[in-house]
């Protein structure tokens, strides 16, 4: 390659390198590549937009906390609580709240009647109670309705945005354990960064 053109093709690069420096990563990385006279694809995988970690867990979480691997029908429950939070308008901490709370109450397994082991009638992830106006069996065994009822109890209390998740979610709850829900604030938490743009 004769030192013109060599000086040409070097020249091109560098301004290609720095359009992309400036331009951002995705810019840099769009261009194809050269190698050996021969064109290479770049595959540019866009990253998923972030969620805010401080809207998250806003006051810190309480006390020790617990964590437990999660099968695909959990995983899929929590997709269930974040689209029905987004469904009914509400935001991130809606749904730390709500699967912090779930994971309290069913460790995100939709519970149907548990004999002997039953709390009273209590059901699904959420573990309503038919008998307390929680709706039907079938209705509180629907990962969405049961989402929707419990949002829409959080809703109801004053300044739910500025309690520290257990009182949040006791409120709605009232449940004979209180304090239970704060163990599991950082994995819901964790859950809601990594599901709620996917």
């Amino acid at each position: 390659m004769n030192t013109i053109l060599r000086k040409s093709v070097l020249g091109v690069a560098g301004l290609a390198f720095a359009g992309g420096v400036f331009a951002g990563p995705a810019a840099a990385h769009a261009a194809p590549v050269v190698e050996s006279g021969k064109p290479v694809a770049v595959a540019v995988q866009a990253e998923k937009p972030g969620v805010d970690r401080a809207k998250l867990v806003p006051h810190g979480v309480q006390g020790a906390q617990s964590r437990i691997d999660l099968s695909d029908e959990q995983v899929g429950n929590v997709k269930a609580i974040i689209a029905a939070t987004k469904k009914a308008g509400m935001d991130e901490r809606a749904a730390v709240v709500s699967i912090a709370t779930a994971l309290q109450e069913s460790k995100l397994e939709n519970l149907g009647h548990l004999g002997d082991r039953n709390d009273h009638d209590s059901l699904g992830l959420f573990q309503q109670r038919p008998s307390s106006g929680w709706g039907t069996v079938e209705q509180i065994t629907d990962p969405e309705y049961s989402t929707t009822a419990f949002l829409k109890g959080l809703k109801q209390v004053d300044g739910w945005q500025d309690m520290p998740l257990t009182e949040a979610a006791q409120t709605v709850q009232v449940s004979a354990y209180p304090d239970h829900y704060a163990q599991w604030e950082q994995q819901a938490a964790d859950l809601v960064a990594e599901h709620w743009n996917s």
